[in-house]
């Protein structure tokens, strides 16, 4: 008999996972981001702009583990990084003066991940 399932590539996980130092994965906050990185594809987090804009303040720093989406605007600037932007999200993000940091830059840049919001 043939089976059903689909083999799944473990794509975003594996490259979330090269991009944090072995150092910093041991964190309490990182461990966290990468037990959000392993949730199904279906499981994962979506964050609108609207809703980062009310739970944010100016100069906040933010981890989204999942997808930003562009529904809504932000009036302020943040420091934010997430697993992936749409391109209406990562444009509204830049012309609000928001710093857009990727996994790798975040991870060197908040290795213990103190004082850091993590939205989704």
């Amino acid at each position: 008999m043939v089976s059903r399932r689909k083999v799944v590539r473990p794509g975003l996980r594996t490259s979330i996972l090269r991009q944090i130092p072995k150092k910093v994965a041991k964190t309490r906050f990182w461990r966290r981001i990468i037990e959000e990185a392993e949730r199904s594809r279906r499981s994962r987090r979506v964050v609108n702009l609207y809703k980062l804009d009310r739970l944010t303040k100016e100069g906040d720093v933010v981890y989204v583990p999942g997808k930003v989406l562009g529904t809504g605007e932000i009036s302020h600037p943040i420091t934010i990084a997430a697993f992936s932007f749409s391109k209406t999200a990562y444009e509204k993000l830049l012309k609000s003066g928001s710093t857009i940091l990727t996994t790798q830059e975040f991870a060197e840049k908040y290795p213990r991940g103190s004082g850091v919001k993590i939205i989704g």
